[in-house]
């Protein structure tokens, strides 16, 4: 399941973009609010393919002393054999890039495609490959790695009962990283793991299926010594398609709870992907990659309680679709990506959508702008990850386009 999921998710985040008309202007009516000035827009590196990596699908980037950190799924070298692995990446805020560490080039037992992003945990970075490691079912690993490359595998993973494909991000809490995995566990419906410096790892809870939750993909957050989640499928509602998905809480020893079951329809959101929540005083904000008015996605916000509310559905004209991202809190707006739509005609993906992609902002009462429509010549295409705030400017990748059409790193300054 983890390398036919993993499969459809690589192959459209590089699919090629074509041209075409631009999409006519939105009616008075629709939901989009429209650019009264636009903001600045950069395009800071372009990903060379080869080497340097090739698809920064996981995010967000993060911080460390001034330099940014992320991964690439593909590229990196010199290796073994083709240097499809992946790597590590360092870019300056001025966008000069360098290789941290290409997988697959050492150790032996080396993780391979990493689809997380990463964390600062006392001064090394922590992330996860979706394939790779010693294990035989080649299920992935947890990576720690410093600034200079030294690069360690911490942990294989070894499928059921252990976990297998983690696929996007770590939680660090006072040491102990934690992190999901798609599938293994005890019932294969993935996991929530925990693992030490030292690297001991510990199951912490396997889902179970409808009406648990089913398939995790992003990280949990911590809210007052509670982890909150979600899982992409599972959940007590739309049982013919495996479920809409859920949120969850989760005790540091293992007490997992459905706090919301996703509904799907033209009412609710369902299948979030890859977004970590956000906590913004304690209301927590998050996506899906489907549901909602147009079946295209939504922004929600649920309380600690439970109560759920669909902020904005994508998919109005000249709007952002399907959002696999998560959200950043900036002076009290919340900015975000979509994987397609916007203004810019970039071909038909995932039936009649069309668009390589948006970054818009959204307030938390529900009112949205696109302050960027990705898929103009030499631009990127196809954001995946979320964004970082860095002194008021936001940066952000998109997993294809730019000069090699290998991805991109930009900035955006609302």
């Amino acid at each position: 399941m983890v390398k036919t999921f993993a499969a459809v998710l690589l192959a459209s985040s590089i699919a090629g973009c074509g041209n075409g008309s631009t999409p006519p202007s939105p009616s008075p009516a629709t939901a989009v609010q429209r650019m009264h000035a636009r903001p600045a827009y950069n395009l800071l590196y372009s990903f060379e393919g080869g080497n340097d990596g090739r698809d920064p699908h996981a995010g967000p980037l993060i911080k460390v002393k001034g330099t940014l950190y992320g991964t690439t799924v593909y590229g990196g070298g010199p290796c073994r054999a083709r240097c499809f692995g992946g790597t590590v990446f360092a870019i300056t805020p001025s966008g000069n890039e360098s290789v941290v560490h290409s997988f697959e080039s050492s150790p032996k037992d080396d993780g391979k495609n990493p689809r997380s992003g990463l964390v600062d945990v006392a001064g090394r970075l922590y992330g996860t490959t979706v394939k790779g490691g010693a294990a035989p079912c080649y299920c992935g690993a947890v990576f720690k790695v410093t600034r200079s490359g030294a690069e360690a595998v911490l942990h294989s993973f070894a499928g059921e009962p252990d976990g297998s494909g983690p696929e996007y991000g770590l939680l660090n809490v006072g040491g102990t990283v934690y992190g999901t995995t798609w599938s293994g566990g005890t019932n294969n419906y993935g996991t929530v793991f925990a693992i030490t410096a030292s690297g001991q790892e510990t199951v912490v809870y396997s889902f179970a299926g409808s009406p648990d939750g089913a398939q995790p993909q992003a990280a949990p957050i911590n809210v007052n010594g509670t982890l909150y989640g979600t899982t992409t499928e599972g959940g007590a509602n739309c049982g013919s398609i495996g479920g809409c998905g859920t949120v969850f809480t989760l005790t540091p020893s293992g007490a997992e709870a459905v706090l919301y079951s996703f509904k799907g329809g033209k009412t609710d959101g369902r299948n979030p992907m890859q977004a970590r929540l956000l906590d913004v005083n304690g209301t927590l904000y998050g996506t899906t990659r489907y549901g909602g008015k147009h079946d295209r996605g939504t922004v929600f916000s649920i309380t600690t309680a439970g109560k759920e509310t669909v902020l904005h559905s994508f998919g109005g004209s000249g709007d952002g679709v399907l959002p696999y991202g998560g959200l950043r809190d900036v002076n009290g707006a919340l900015y975000g990506t979509t994987s397609n739509g916007g203004s810019v005609a970039c071909g038909v993906r995932y039936g009649n959508v069309h668009g390589c992609g948006t970054v818009f902002k959204i307030t938390t009462s529900g009112e949205e702008t696109v302050l960027h429509s990705f898929g103009n010549p030499g631009d990127g295409k196809y954001p995946y990850a979320g964004l970082i705030n860095v002194k008021g400017t936001l940066y952000g990748t998109a997993t294809a386009g730019g000069a090699k059409d290998a991805g991109i790193v930009f900035t955006l300054s609302p």
